[in-house]
């Protein structure tokens, strides 16, 4: 089944987290298509264009407030590397549960729940992982968004709810952050190339809000788990060299070897209380994800390579 955009009126949707950074670009986009949507968050704010964020607690959430609500696209969680366990469990799991227990009561046709790669487990070698790839997550994060994965195919199954579980690769856009924010500063200096070696697949956060706009105007009924990601995946080289050239520089020079290379991000690891090694494999290692199903399930490609982005990522840095 291939969707298309089409222009019959549907049904408002409701966005938790609208004031993290894909809710954000999700609600302008949302404003800009003259969509009907209503943003939550743990606190009451505003979105830049003005709409309301509305406070929500997800351990709690009101059935009245869903009501009339086609789709629910659940971007809230924690992510944080720093969180103790119990609030993965808690905040990923419980309340996600919660929320879409809420939504099947107030007769919500689509759940759209935002994963991450990160509940397939770490990536067993170089070759590109589709969805049944699966190893056993070794951090609190990634079991979290596993058993949450799990839980909901349980709550939504034999429902009239359908539910949409997306896995999302390394995202980027404006304001990148971790290792991509740290890649756009050291693309300042020439000396710093990094080595070759090492594929990532990535996705725009462009791309990432179209292929959720394309979901909103319809998708296949039932449940479906899909990865979201670009074709091409990006080497750390690769990246930087793009960020050169956005910065109006050319590529540079790689003057320190890959030992300190290494060396250095153990440094960043050890400043940042993250597990030795952390800094060079995401940096360094091979891991590639294959979104072929989702391509061929809904028709979306993605449209924007890390070059087309890369000038959002270095402005002000």
């Amino acid at each position: 089944m291939v969707l298309t955009h089409h222009q019959q009126v549907q049904p408002p949707c409701l966005v938790t987290g609208a004031s993290g950074f894909i809710g954000r670009a999700l609600c302008a986009q949302l404003a800009n298509a003259g969509r009907a949507f209503a943003a939550t968050s743990r606190r009451a704010a505003t979105l830049p264009g003005g709409s309301p964020i509305h406070a929500m607690d997800l351990m709690a959430p009101s059935v009245e407030r869903l009501a009339g609500i086609g789709t629910v696209v659940h971007l809230a969680g924690v992510a944080h590397q720093h969180a103790a366990p119990a609030v993965y469990s808690q905040v990923n799991v419980d309340a996600t549960l919660a929320l879409a227990r809420a939504s099947q009561a107030a007769g919500v046709h689509r759940f759209i729940y935002f994963s991450s790669v990160k509940a397939m487990g770490p990536s067993p070698g170089p070759a590109p992982r589709a969805e049944g790839d699966l190893t056993l997550p070794v951090d609190a994060y990634g079991r979290s968004k596993r058993e949450a994965e799990l839980a909901l195919a349980q709550v939504c199954a034999g429902g009239s709810m359908d539910l949409i579980v997306l896995r999302p690769c390394l995202v980027y856009g404006e304001a990148p952050k971790a290792n991509l924010r740290l890649l756009a500063q050291l693309s300042r200096y020439w000396a710093l190339r990094p080595p070759e070696g090492g594929q990532r697949s990535m996705v725009s956060l462009p791309d990432l809000v179209a292929l959720v706009m394309l979901l909103l105007d319809g998708a296949p009924a039932g449940t479906h788990t899909w990865i979201v990601a670009d074709e091409r995946p990006n080497s750390a080289r690769g990246m930087y060299d793009a960020l050169r050239s956005a910065r109006g520089l050319a590529p540079g020079r790689q003057c320190l070897p890959r030992a300190l290379w290494r060396l250095a991000c153990h440094c960043v690891d050890r400043l940042r209380g993250e597990v030795g090694g952390s800094t060079a494999g995401k940096l360094f290692a091979a891991e590639t994800y294959d979104a072929s199903a989702l391509r061929k399930a809904t028709g979306w490609r993605a449209q924007q390579s890390f070059a087309d982005v890369a000038a959002s990522l270095v402005s002000g840095r």
